[in-house]
């Protein structure tokens, strides 16, 4: 690194994948500096966000590279069955199944996937605060609270002014603070998008029957409803609502939200009591035009924010991740600039048709599901069930859920770099 430089990578955003952005890069031997608005402590507080996240087994896998697997596998649910169903009401859970489902079994790709679940859910909350622990014991250095305000980029290195009015300068700045990124912003990269003018309704309850690691998703006529297993029987509900009903929700007595919750929740899992705050979320799609600019790389939801239907939005954030660090590290022993746009065009090939086709195909599920028009409802119904049907085909899209399907980054196959 020349004597010029505070660092080879700037990382503006210290969330779950500018983290793990940060510790991947040193353990590697390069030297990230990690800024954000908001200091660690806050982050970890359960009122920042009580959302929980299905993580792909590949992604996993990455965690457990970066020696992060003791820190994380506490707090990790297996998921082992995924059962998806088109009705009016919860029904193939509770021994009355729709012949319109989807049900997918770790089980059946166990010789694919070295005998890994489908996936594992954590509480984001859980998920900042080993990565925080990680960051913190290997000495990587944090400004936060600190706001980036500008970047400023030419043929040599990239400049970050904070707010304060410090500036840092590296080969490289990243950006990965989020659908709002002032650094995709300054590289004058523009977004395409369009709100789906629904709201994620997300709640944790404790459930008087186990979950046995089964994660529920029922595409009822008002939206998608996701019951998704936690430790210790608890499990993360996730529904989309419209805006209004949202907010009203969000504003409604405790005992007014568990009356609407047990009608959406049914009886499959008995009595679900609800545990801490209720958190909303509007849902949109947005998706930066260019992976890169000229110093400057963009990843996470500054890249692709999508909507939650198929749990894919932070797994695409960590894939983003493993491409990223190892086109760096292997740029950097190789001799190259690490901020060179030949190397920041290999991470965008990389990851831009993975993204694209993942983000479409999310996107087309949200209006294809979010609708109880009767000929669509069909139509939808019979897809499923023949899918559930061609063993191939349900293998195939149980791998790309978990991550592992094209030429995957190292550390997604548990390689360290």
């Amino acid at each position: 690194m020349s004597k010029t430089f505070d660092a080879d990578v700037i990382i503006a955003g210290a969330g779950m994948a500018g983290a793990t952005l940060a510790v991947s890069l040193h353990r590697a031997g390069l030297k990230p500096i990690l800024i954000d608005p908001q200091p660690f402590e806050t982050q970890l507080a359960p009122a920042f966000d009580g959302r929980s996240s299905a993580i792909a087994y590949a992604a996993f896998r990455q965690w457990r590279a970066l020696g992060l697997g003791e820190l994380m596998e506490p707090h990790a649910q297996r998921i082992e069955q995924i059962l998806v169903t088109d009705g009016r009401a919860p029904g193939a859970a509770n021994g009355r199944p729709s012949p319109f489902f989807l049900r997918f079994d770790a089980a059946e790709i166990a010789d694919r996937s070295h005998g890994e679940p489908l996936g594992y859910m954590l509480e984001n909350r859980r998920t900042r605060a080993a990565l925080a622990e990680a960051v913190t014991a290997a000495g990587i250095e944090v400004l936060a609270p600190a706001r980036a305000q500008a970047v400023e980029a030419d043929a040599h290195g990239a400049t970050v002014r904070l707010a304060d009015g410090r500036a840092l300068s590296a080969p490289l700045v990243v950006g990965a603070e989020g659908r709002g990124s002032v650094v995709r912003q300054a590289a004058g990269i523009g977004v395409v998008g369009w709100d789906y003018r629904q709201t994620g309704v997300v709640a944790t309850v404790r459930l008087e029957r186990g979950h046995r690691g089964v994660a529920h998703e029922y595409f009822l006529p008002g939206g998608p409803f996701a019951i998704l297993p936690l430790t210790d029987d608890r499990a993360s509900l996730v529904w989309t609502e419209s805006r209004a009903r949202a907010q009203a929700l969000a504003k409604a007595s405790p005992q007014a939200f568990h009356a609407h919750l047990q009608r959406r929740f049914g009886e499959c899992m008995g009595r679900a009591s609800l545990e801490g705050p209720v958190f909303t979320y509007p849902l949109s799609l947005q998706l930066a035009e260019r992976y890169y600019a000229p110093r400057i790389a963009l990843l996470g939801d500054a890249a692709h924010g999508v909507h939650p239907i198929a749990g894919q939005g932070l797994n695409l954030g960590l894939k983003d991740v493993a491409a990223l660090a190892e086109t760096l590290v292997e740029a950097a022993r190789l001799g190259e600039d690490i901020g060179a746009e030949a190397v920041l065009e290999r991470y965008a090939r990389w990851r831009r048709f993975d993204t694209a086709i993942l983000s479409a195909g999310m996107d087309a599920f949200v209006h294809l599901f979010s609708n109880d028009n009767p000929a669509i409802r069909l139509a939808r119904g019979l897809g499923m069930a023949a899918v559930n049907r061609i063993g191939p085909a349900r293998r195939m899209f149980m791998q790309e859920a978990g991550g592992a399907f094209g030429d995957l980054p190292r550390l997604l196959k548990g390689e360290a770099l």
